[in-house]
């Protein structure tokens, strides 16, 4: 009778439960921990995207500064296009520069996050402001997108849909 027991192979369902039970518990810890990096990640993601934007800006700036000596609207209006395609991001920006071409200020947003670039002044540095997630808190982009594209393109990029 003994001898029948010893030659059954493979676990009992006891052993089997309690190896799910630690595998749930290891996973409840994980999740938590790992929702905090895809968020940081995100957040280093959108400071990159307002960077890029605000070099790309720049250099258009700087080169229509270059050829005609002052950047205002006239000028620096139909770039939007050239910027994109130097930075390669799908956000959108609003952008405020001098007649001397130096960007002074950029608000970038993406599908989910939004953040603000500050030229540096004097002896104060440039400075990004905290990345926020929209919707949260009460921020949007009706602000940013409003100044610079049509009623649709709010929507799209409030609903997180489209540029």
């Amino acid at each position: 009778m003994f001898k029948k027991l010893k030659d059954k192979k493979g676990f009992t369902l006891v052993e089997l439960i309690v190896v799910l039970v630690i595998l749930a518990i290891l996973a409840a810890l994980l999740i938590p921990a790992l929702t905090g990096y895809i968020d940081k990640a995100n957040k280093e993601k959108v400071i990159a995207e307002c960077r890029m934007a605000v070099m790309a800006a720049q250099t258009e700036a700087t080169t229509i500064y270059g050829e005609k000596g002052k950047v205002d609207d006239d000028t620096f209006a139909g770039k939007d296009a050239d910027i994109r395609k130097l930075a390669e991001v799908s956000g959108h920006w609003q952008i405020t520069y001098t007649s001397a071409g130096k960007i002074t200020s950029l608000k970038y947003s993406n599908e989910n996050w939004y953040v603000e670039y500050t030229a540096a002044d004097g002896d104060k540095a440039a400075t990004y402001t905290e990345p926020q997630q929209i919707g949260a808190s009460g921020v949007t982009v009706s602000k940013i997108a409003a100044d610079k594209y049509g009623a649709k393109e709010v929507a799209a990029a409030a609903a997180g849909t489209g540029k």
